[in-house]
């Protein structure tokens, strides 16, 4: 029993010393609160799968909440996209439990009318810039606000004609009555409600006053009777600010626990930064292949089951620590080597005349789907005489151990016959253009009596029935390791080399029947799948990742 308690994340085992005690009722009841201003990243990723994740272990549910309320930055294009996002990911919730912060705003507001009556809150007339001066520094005491000592009635009065919209844009804010010599700095009279003429992606223009996060995210949890809220360890400062507001209203007593973030090498994990790519056209869209958005990574080929994995893979604890995206890489390797198609597709195309082989013959062979699956059966693939290999597959003064194509070397193509290169066309700058090789005929695959061994296999699409294709190889979107030691400099580590598009791709004729969201491995090459950009004509497909780390450190 020891050795299961010891092998229990710190979160498991606050749950389960909770439940042991009776505390909640036995209950669990968790919640994931995006803010609806951009797409979700893998961070967020993290973040639902533990707070779902959780509940689900103890028999518990979770709520979706969507903490709205800052109408200037949220759409509900946010809304939807944050919705599919945790659906993918293979999380649900009842329509219930699918909530808004902006409907607790009268409820909100009548706390805040509550918290002055009691002299806990007060209106104050000054600018942002005079409050954030007299805020002091953690080893200074603050000043107090000429307006902290307004009378209740007139307090009451002025947050009732606030909310009624008589005043502009930063007139007035409501601030807690804490302690402005507190050694906690977010204890020095807070800010709860500013004034916002802003129209609202719900509530329309109903409001013009909105709570601060530290004033509707606790009182939400408690209204909805969170039992454990999970944030990330930068609010691990929030949380007595947290509990005041909860211990003064007396109501619910929702309890906020932390944990370290994820942070990701090679790649930027802020909003703000990731809007301001887009924003900047520096990526094509949230769900660019080369952002870490969850949207990007479904686009890239991702699997939910990968994203789950990785999340899994990196564990829960209350130290900060930077990941290198290569765990990633590893987890959605590792899915799809179980899973995805063996397909053959040219990406660098050389085009071999087998000259002893008969003009107009076509063999239809057997290939393999997945020698990973013994269920996944085969397909036929067409062979004829000309062919095309990649082009690194030939080489014309091969190296010691190069047990491909060169003068008088012999290989063997994938699921069909060995080959030996007899000779080689080049064109006027002295590019090898075309390889002429000789078969051996009774060295088919599976029916093999030529006596003859060869060490090297390639792959290969018949010239014939080969269909174009385009693809994008993606790479690392930064070539700096960790993009939090630089700021908003982050864009001079842009990788140059993040997108290589190749439009002169040759691919086995079944793959003109991909579809969105199957994967597949190119043999030798990767795991690629299809992108949205196709149609019937341009079919386009991205490479989710390569068949090892290829990234120069």
């Amino acid at each position: 029993m020891e050795e299961e308690k010891k092998s229990l994340n710190f979160l498991e085992q606050i749950v389960e010393e909770d439940l042991a005690s009776g505390k909640h009722g036995g209950r669990v009841l968790t919640r994931f609160p995006p803010e609806p201003n951009g797409y979700l990243h893998i961070g967020h990723a993290k973040s639902i799968c533990l707070n779902f994740g959780l509940a689900a272990k103890y028999g518990g549910q979770t709520n979706l909440r969507f903490d709205d309320t800052n109408p200037e930055k949220e759409e509900t294009e946010y809304v939807e996209s944050i919705k599919a996002d945790v659906k993918w990911l293979g999380f649900n919730w009842t329509n219930d439990q699918e909530l808004y912060a902006s409907d607790y705003f009268e409820t909100l507001y009548q706390f805040a009318v509550e918290l002055i009556k009691k002299g806990l809150a007060y209106v104050d007339d000054q600018p942002a810039d005079m409050i954030a001066a007299q805020k002091g520094n953690p080893n200074f005491a603050g000043e107090d606000s000429p307006y902290r000592y307004r009378p209740i009635a007139e307090n009451v009065d002025l947050f009732a004609r606030m909310r009624a919209g008589e005043f502009p844009d930063g007139a007035k804010v409501l601030r807690a009555k804490i302690d402005m010599a507190h050694p906690n700095m977010h204890m020095r009279d807070p800010l709860m409600y500013r004034i916002k003429h802003a129209h609202h992606h719900r509530t329309g223009d109903a409001w013009c006053i909105y709570p601060m996060y530290d004033f509707a995210h606790g009182q939400s949890d408690s209204y909805e009777e969170i039992t454990h809220s999970i944030c990330t360890l930068e609010f691990d400062v929030h949380r007595p600010l947290y509990d005041w507001f909860i211990e003064k209203l007396n109501i619910f007593p929702s309890q906020q626990y932390e944990f370290a973030r994820l942070n990701l090498t090679n790649t930027v994990m802020s909003k703000r930064r990731l809007l301001q790519l887009v924003q900047e056209g520096l990526v094509s869209g949230w769900d660019d292949p080369r952002m870490p958005t969850i949207s990007g990574l479904r686009r890239r080929g991702f699997t939910p089951a990968s994203v789950r994995n990785f999340c899994e893979k990196i564990g829960i604890g209350k130290r900060e620590n930077l990941i290198d995206v290569s765990v990633l890489d590893f987890c959605v390797r590792e899915d799809l080597n179980k899973t995805a198609t063996r397909v053959m597709a040219v990406l660098d195309p050389l085009k071999v005349v087998i000259t002893n082989y008969p003009e107009g013959k076509t063999e239809e062979l057997s290939i393999e789907n997945n020698p990973e699956d013994t269920e996944s059966g085969s397909r036929l693939v067409p062979f004829s005489r000309e062919i095309y290999i990649e082009r690194d597959d030939f080489m014309e003064e091969p190296m010691k151990k190069f047990f491909r194509l060169g003068p008088g070397l012999m290989v063997r193509l994938k699921g069909a016959y060995i080959i030996k290169c007899d000779d080689f066309v080049k064109d006027e700058f002295g590019n090898i253009t075309e390889l002429h090789c000789s078969y051996i005929e009774n060295s088919r695959s599976g029916e093999d009596t030529s006596g003859v061994s060869v060490k090297g296999v390639i792959h290969w699409v018949s010239v014939a029935h080969a269909h174009k294709a385009e693809v994008r190889l993606y790479d690392r979107l930064l070539i700096l390791e960790d993009a939090s030691q630089v700021g908003d400099d982050f864009k001079k580590f842009l990788n140059p080399d993040s997108l290589t598009v190749l439009s002169e791709v040759f691919i086995e004729p079944s793959l003109k029947e991909a579809k969105i969201g199957t994967n597949y491995q190119f043999m030798r090459k990767g795991y690629f799948c299809l992108d949205t950009d196709s149609t019937p004509e341009n079919l386009v497909f991205n490479r989710t990742v390569g068949l090892k780390d290829s990234f120069k450190k």
